[in-house]
């Protein structure tokens, strides 16, 4: 056993050795992004250890000479972005989380922790596993709220829970049910955390080419175009089928309940719904293109006739919002009731801010996941989560967050979710309802949070009949990171931007409705889900918006 340690100790410190120095070089470390204006925010984010994979590509980059491309890849993995958690024990998961909530308050940064163990995850495809039975998950929830303590965490709760149902994991649903889960894959922890585990032992030493000089001629190319051009095999494949739910595949993925919303169990909006003339039904066109609608606690009325197309706007996939009604089961019962304990155990800890799943906006209209929300116990919840793992713009996740806040407070009040705005409607519409039947009160409204890891481009859209099984949210081609993570949102009922699902890490296999084993968007296998995706990780930096930046430093002021 002594022997053994001995050698993991030796081959790690040989590969530490002979890549460090690549990492300190002046260009890798110097990346940066384009609106820096919000590294002063107030709450510092939690940056986990990175995936070791992604510091072995980042060395062998360096050590090509390819410095930009290095220094790219270093600036994403040095930003803060979520801890995975799911499959572990619940020994493992409580020494985890422990030391994960230490480091990051003996460094003042606040963690992001995904918990994603719920039985009957992702419908049994690329991501599938959890618990086993109900009482397995709560040992589980018990352990990860002993690890926390009474230390401060943001909880993303278990991503896809309620915008994938048990009830949708059959048939044809399986498909689409399969796109959004696997899309986020950390799974089994396989980002940060995993890299805390492992043993160092399992990095091989790699014979590298001695150091190159930092003033050769292979410092980085000037023309910064060549270093963005794509690589065709790093085509990303995220191909939004026109009928999904989450990534558009056909069948109407948001099967929420039609019939009356249950009623809320307690709120932050006490009092009795004023009498108001009802509303015409509005037309079923998409919200205008404005997307400050969704930040402005009170909108002008919009001078534009509602009807006229060019005011209205929908979200790129609102063909494939579904309203279908929930087929409530004995395993969509159980679901509820493992969110409900998660919920309550979580809160109980007292510095943890908990958020609920809440799918995107090209998923479920606000009135098919606001009554899963308030069944799951939102109105114990912090808030909950838009966008997990998927690619959909800032303004349309701002937008339907807004709008799901604000049917939670109207049904709160005792109103009818199926009476709420949704993103279907013209904003203009939407505002009218909103100024009409819930007062804007960001301190009395449910608050959210979104995941902007990968949103850079906004979702894919594929060509038409190229795929069987377009799986948009499979590790799409040519998407990039999108804004860096704050707390510092500019929006009231915006908690945090984050990157919840750790970019560079793949979703799964994608086969697209073939038979595989490669993905027909790529040519070639994408890693397993959770595993580091090299090109991937490439395609988002080379795409991200905002922009990472380049700058040589010179001298020894870095």
């Amino acid at each position: 056993m002594r022997k053994r340690r001995k050698i993991l100790t030796l081959s790690t410190a040989v590969v530490t050795a002979a890549t460090l120095p690549l990492l300190m070089s002046p260009v890798v470390s110097a990346a940066g992004w384009e609106d820096d204006t919000e590294s002063s925010h107030l709450t510092r984010l939690y940056a986990p250890p990175p995936d070791r994979d992604a510091y072995r590509q980042v060395a062998r980059l360096a050590w090509q000479g390819d410095y930009r491309e290095a220094a790219g890849l270093m600036a994403m993995l040095r930003t803060p972005h979520a801890l995975w958690y799911g499959d572990e024990t619940p020994g493992r998961v409580k020494r985890l989380v422990r030391r994960a909530t230490r480091s990051a308050r003996w460094q003042g940064t606040l963690p992001v922790l995904t918990l994603y163990n719920i039985p009957g995850r992702d419908c049994g495809s690329y991501s599938r596993g959890g618990a086993d039975g109900i009482a397995a998950y709560q040992a589980w929830i018990d352990a990860v709220a002993e690890g926390i303590g009474n230390r401060k965490v943001i909880i993303v709760l278990e991503p896809d829970s309620l915008a994938l149902l048990p009830s949708e994991c059959s048939g044809a649903d399986a498909e689409s049910e399969a796109e959004t889960e696997s899309e986020t894959p950390d799974a089994a922890g396989t980002d940060g955390v995993a890299a805390e585990e492992q043993p160092a032992a399992e990095e091989q030493p790699v014979e590298l080419p001695p150091l190159p000089d930092p003033d050769a001629t292979t410092a980085p190319p000037a023309d910064q175009e060549a270093a963005q051009t794509p690589d065709p095999q790093t085509s990303n494949p995220q191909s939004p089928d026109s009928q999904s739910p989450d990534s558009q595949s056909p069948a109407p993925q948001t099967s929420a309940s039609q019939s009356p919303a249950p009623e809320p169990s307690g709120g932050a909006q006490p009092g009795t719904l004023p009498e108001l003339p009802p509303l015409p039904t509005p037309p079923e066109t998409s919200g205008s293109e404005d997307s400050e609608g969704s930040e402005s606690p009170e909108d002008p009325k919009d001078p534009k006739d509602p009807k006229d197309p060019k005011d209205s706007k929908g979200p790129e996939d609102a063909d494939t919002v579904g309203d279908a009604p929930e087929v409530e089961d004995a395993q969509t019962a159980a679901r509820y009731s493992e969110i409900n304990y998660a919920v309550d155990v979580l809160t109980a800890q007292g510095n943890a801010s908990v958020y609920l799943d809440a799918g995107h906006a090209g998923w479920h209209s606000v009135r098919t996941i606001v009554p899963r929300l308030i069944k799951a116990g939102i109105d114990r919840a912090d808030g909950f989560s838009i966008n997990v793992s998927h690619y959909q713009t800032d303004q349309d996740s701002s937008w339907y967050g807004r709008l799901v806040s604000s049917c939670l407070a109207y049904a709160d009040r005792g109103g009818d979710p199926e009476d709420c705005a949704d993103q279907s409607w013209s904003r203009w519409h939407a505002r009218r309802w909103m100024r009409d039947h819930v007062p804007f009160d960001p301190d009395r409204m449910k608050h959210f949070v979104t995941d902007t890891s990968r949103n850079g481009q906004g979702p894919w859209t594929p060509r038409a009949g190229a795929h069987l099984d377009a799986q948009s949210w499979c590790n799409p081609p040519e998407r990039g990171l999108g804004r860096r993570p704050t707390t510092r949102t500019g929006n009231p009922l915006l908690d945090a931007v984050l990157w919840v699902k750790t970019p560079g890490q793949s979703d799964g296999r994608c086969l697209r409705g073939t038979d595989g084993p490669f993905d027909p968007e790529r040519g070639t296998v994408n890693p397993e889900a959770g595993e580091w995706f090299p090109e991937q990780a490439l395609e988002l930096v080379r795409y991200a918006d905002p922009a990472v930046t380049i700058r040589r430093i010179t001298g020894r002021g870095y």
